[in-house]
């Protein structure tokens, strides 16, 4: 689909006129913050916790600026409006320097082939930490290899490996695996989530939304490591994000965990239930 309009510092501008100066040292560098959010009937979802996470960013890596959240989320409610599509993707950057830049861009969707929820997904891993753990930087060459390298072996996505071992994240996605009984230390027998701890990833809009789905449908979440030699004691694995939901794993290198097992289904399930629901918000 073809897009009129894109936004910058507040204002209403035509696509054409989205460019970036080459000379300028935060584009060369990536000092810079940005998020993508779904547009769905007119509905941008999310869009509170997608804003409140590119300040936290911009604080994070020092970028200082004078866009207000509420001026932000007026800005996106606006080019909503001037763009008759229903389904689309909407992208914020925010540029440092010395007159920091917002821009807010539509794009067109990539919808992840059907076929993949049913059977699961190739996933490699490779070494490498990230520097922000919670800022959405746009300083992501680490990820673009091992994206890049994910895609020449024909894998869907790369998860990040820490000098220990332990799965963080995927290069633009968040990891959970999935345990069918509980056994824990609260005693509960019910399916259990496990993500890795929160200091050591991105804190995802998406994840933050199957966390709540997760806790109201019974299931028992739980932070902690997860090392890359201890994947056979889980009975799944899958990955979250702003285009795909829930993507399920069916194999990280070597490792096979196969079709998504009946819990992993359930989650799925009730994910999509509270996102035809929600009316794009989280609470």
């Amino acid at each position: 689909m073809e897009f009129e309009y894109f936004s910058r510092n507040g204002e209403l501008r035509p696509i054409g006129e989205a460019t970036a100066p080459l000379s300028s040292i935060e584009y060369q560098y990536g000092f810079g913050v940005y998020e993508g959010m779904r547009v769905l009937h007119g509905v941008p979802y999310f869009l509170d916790e997608h804003v409140a996470r590119l300040i936290e960013s911009a604080r994070i890596i020092g970028l200082v600026h004078d866009f207000a959240p509420a001026a932000i989320a007026r800005s996106v409610q606006e080019l909503i409006e001037t763009n008759p599509a229903e389904t689309y993707n909407l992208k914020i950057l925010l540029i440092g320097g010395p007159e920091p830049t917002l821009f807010i861009l539509p794009l067109n969707p990539h919808f992840p082939e059907r076929s993949l929820y049913r059977d699961g997904v190739h996933t490699i891993t490779v070494r490498y930490e990230r520097l922000f753990p919670h800022a959405k930087t746009l300083n992501m060459l680490g990820s673009y290899l091992a994206f890049s390298k994910a895609k020449s072996d024909g894998a869907y996505d790369a998860l990040l490996i820490d000098e220990s071992g332990r799965i963080t994240e995927g290069t633009r996605t968040n990891f959970f695996c999935i345990s069918a009984q509980g056994g824990s230390a609260s005693g509960r027998n019910g399916p259990v989530l496990i993500s890795p701890p929160e200091e050591k990833i991105l804190l995802g809009v998406t994840r933050k939304v199957v966390l709540k789905v997760a806790k109201e449908t019974g299931y028992e979440v739980v932070e902690q490591d997860i090392h890359l030699n201890q994947l056979p004691q889980y009975d799944g694995a899958f990955l979250t994000g702003t285009s795909a939901g829930i993507m399920p794993i069916a194999s990280v290198d070597e490792h096979r965990f196969g079709v998504p097992t009946q819990e992993l289904k359930d989650l799925m399930s009730a994910f999509g239930k509270f996102l035809n629901d929600c009316g794009g918000k989280l609470n």
